[in-house]
């Protein structure tokens, strides 16, 4: 029976030595391509190197469903809003989101079932799948998503809105 190893040494010699390989073509390396910084509002315009605190982000705002940046991270933003209520029936086709409790409670609704998010945990609702976020008190979140992805994703309509910037 032959060893697993009998491809890589000889085992018949008392010390090991390492067999040729069968072809001795070389293999030609590539680098990867260096990228391009990406194209988006702003971007190289105002680079924010300091810290960003979230009791002063919403201090700067009082208005529901209306997301703002905190900061933007590789080809996702971080967004900040307050919310109440209930929201539309929604999915992102290429994007996951996910949502943070800061203060309040968040009811995910999915098709097959209610998701409870309270505050300090994190809920990812995967690209595709429809939800509509509801509360029943004012809840603060904080939203990871793709760079340029709507609020009301598919659905559109009148609770569309543009992502606001932070002043300072």
């Amino acid at each position: 029976m032959a060893s697993p190893f009998s491809g890589y040494i000889n085992s018949a010699s008392s010390e090991a030595q390492l067999i040729q390989p069968r072809h001795t073509t070389p293999v030609p390396m590539a680098w990867p391509a260096r990228r391009e910084p990406r194209a988006r509002p702003g971007f190289g315009e105002r680079i924010r190197y300091d810290r960003r605190q979230h009791p002063a982000a919403l201090a700067a705002f009082t208005e529901q469903w209306q997301p703002h940046r905190l900061v933007s991270v590789n080809d996702h933003d971080v967004k900040i809003a307050r919310i109440q209520g209930e929201f539309v029936w929604h999915s992102h086709p290429d994007s996951d989101e996910l949502f943070l409790v800061v203060s309040g409670e968040l009811t995910l609704q999915l098709r097959d079932r209610d998701v409870v998010v309270g505050p300090d945990e994190i809920f990812v609702v995967p690209a595709g799948v429809e939800h509509c976020p509801k509360t029943e008190v004012e809840t603060v979140i904080v939203m990871v998503e793709k760079a340029g992805t709507v609020n009301t994703g598919d659905a559109g309509g009148e609770r569309t809105a543009e992502l606001r910037e932070l002043d300072g």
